[in-house]
């Protein structure tokens, strides 16, 4: 496979690589509320500024599924404690975009052990040095990052629930992972899947659409028709809604990849505009959100 265009990974709307701490300083979070939801009997979820926060309460602790903003922390912590006055004992990172791990220090604080895939703990440090890592870490940098890694699969049984993390190849970053809850048949996916705009892909991260909708084979091929998925953006949704998005990211790649055999230029693809009717609902609020994504698929698969 050739290497993707330098262009590609210039790709403004897909390139999620900015550091929690700029994201931060271009926000007021003073006004931003916590909601609770209800997923199941002591399993819940966390709406605020950021991805969705999943959230196992019962006798053996709290075990949380990212943490949002460090300056949400307190706001967090709250509605936790609202829920539960046991400790935190687990944060699990699904991937390193600081609108899911910007409170890692701040639970790291209080105690709370910070599980993710390596790839997440390495990008992470590098966030931290300016991408240099051979630079040693303060003890409160270390804090923030994850104190256990893997590489395939983890399981936590905790609560009374089997809590399964996969990791998947990459796809909006290198160090994605779904988290079953088995006996809840409910899955947390993440950024892999959202219900609130097109799919993004992290270039900066080895990320990569095709990989994105390989990634929701694998959500399909671990689910049954009462599965409910938590988006790391949006709302719970069902199999129909993830197999309905699979099927929309088919036909543009399908209408892109039929334009680059015929020797098409990405401008003329583009101006074909082969998400025109998915654009309204997709779009995210992005005048440029449907091109971005066909700039994406182009590129990748040009450099098959």
């Amino acid at each position: 496979m050739k290497p993707a265009s330098n262009w590609f990974g210039r790709l403004s709307l897909l390139v999620l690589g900015l550091a929690a701490s700029t994201l931060e300083a271009q926000q007021d979070f003073s006004n931003v509320q916590i909601k609770t939801h209800t997923l199941a009997e002591g399993l819940y979820y966390l709406e605020g500024s950021g991805g969705n926060i999943g959230v196992s309460v019962g006798d053996d602790g709290v075990f949380l599924i990212d943490d949002q903003y460090a300056p949400l922390s307190e706001k967090i912590i709250a509605a936790i404690r609202a829920l539960s006055d046991k400790p935190i004992r687990f944060v699990f990172n699904t991937h390193h975009h600081g609108d899911h791990t910007g409170g890692n220090q701040n639970m790291g604080k209080i105690g709370a052990i910070i599980v993710s895939h390596a790839n997440v703990r390495t990008r992470l440090a590098a966030g931290f040095t300016g991408n240099d890592l051979t630079k040693a870490l303060t003890a409160e940098q270390s804090l923030g990052l994850p104190m256990v890694t893997f590489e395939n699969a983890v399981d936590f049984h905790l609560n009374g629930h089997e809590i399964h993390a996969m990791h998947v190849p990459p796809a909006h970053t290198d160090g994605d992972a779904f988290v079953f809850f088995r006996d809840l048949n409910i899955v947390h996916t993440g950024d892999v899947f959202r219900t609130t705009s097109y799919p993004r892909a992290d270039a900066t991260a080895n990320g990569s659409v095709l990989g994105i909708m390989s990634a929701y084979q694998v959500l399909l091929d671990n689910s049954n028709d009462q599965t409910r998925f938590l988006p790391g953006h949006g709302v719970v949704s069902s199999r129909a809604d993830v197999q309905a998005q699979l099927a929309m990211f088919t036909t543009i790649r399908d209408r892109v990849a039929a334009g680059l055999k015929a020797g098409k230029t990405l401008e003329q693809v583009q101006a074909d505009k082969p998400t025109a009717e998915f654009d309204a609902a997709w779009s995210g609020g992005s005048a440029t959100a449907g091109s971005d994504l066909v700039a994406v698929f182009y590129n990748e698969l040009k450099a098959q």
